[in-house]
């Protein structure tokens, strides 16, 4: 299955997710476009890239379905970030593309920019550490979702939660956002029903545009106390449909969040 060049060219998604789409990519990404890879259901493409230079649709994690060994080293948010073998059907990456846009986008729009803080994969000042992964489902081939675990004083998540809800109740009609100079637009800003077993959550959709190609994206904020989990999900073989954040996902997330403590 070779992933269309309209469902890759979508600026100013989390680095991250353009990960999930260029594992085991070699094509070489044209300015202002993310590589388009080929794959297959044999190999869970498209999947995730990789980290320490090992393939996550090759390691023995993936290969076997076997539950990763609980992690017992590095810091707690390291602890409750998603590991390969975490979830069986999906691969799990810590290694972002490094041809995607990287930092934190600014929106054009003061209210809007809380919006734009979740779509990078540096999150908002106020966040102390925050750690990335990149999910590619290999049951439905296509799917892509980042999450990012970070830390704050529990006074800041909650805020974070509130100019969230207040963001998008102010940008229904859209905004835009730069990062690396690059510049995209977000469209129809919806809020969503999402249920999560965090201490509150937010959860909405919107249409992200650059040049003429655009994608369906789903994000998920979760707070579980001064922690909060952001999740965005995407479908890269197939941009213009519908995408969540799957349900099995964010349970597991919040299930590590909350065992780390």
């Amino acid at each position: 299955m070779r992933i269309t060049a309209r469902a890759t060219t979508v600026a100013l998604l989390p680095a991250l997710l353009f990960a999930a789409v260029g594992c085991g990519s070699t094509d070489t990404p044209a300015t202002g476009k993310a590589p388009a890879p080929s794959g297959s259901a044999a190999s869970g493409a498209p999947g995730t890239g990789t980290s320490a230079g090992t393939s996550a649709g090759t390691s023995a994690g993936a290969a076997s379905g076997a539950p990763a060994a609980p992690k017992t080293g590095g810091t707690k948010l390291e602890r409750a970030s998603l590991e390969q073998g975490d979830l069986p059907g999906y691969q799990i990456s810590s290694q972002a593309n490094p041809n995607a846009p990287h930092g934190q986008p600014q929106a054009d729009k003061k209210a809007c920019q809380p919006l734009a803080d979740a779509m990078g994969d540096k999150p908002d000042p106020a966040a102390r550490e925050s750690v990335n992964r990149g999910i590619g489902s290999q049951r439905q081939l296509g799917l892509a979702v980042a999450a990012t675990v970070s830390s704050y004083s529990e006074s800041d998540a909650k805020r974070l939660v509130s100019r969230l809800r207040q963001a998008i109740a102010a940008c229904g009609g859209g905004f835009s956002a730069t990062i690396e100079k690059q510049t995209g637009s977000y469209k129809d800003v919806k809020a969503a029903s999402y249920k999560t077993g965090g201490d509150e959550s937010v959860s909405w959709t919107t249409t992200a545009v650059a040049g003429d190609a655009s994608a369906q994206v789903h994000l998920v904020v979760v707070r579980q106390g001064g922690t909060v989990v952001r999740l965005t999900a995407l479908n890269v073989a197939a941009a213009g449909q519908k995408a969540q954040v799957p349900q099995e996902v964010a349970d597991k997330q919040l299930e590590k969040v909350k065992r780390a403590g």
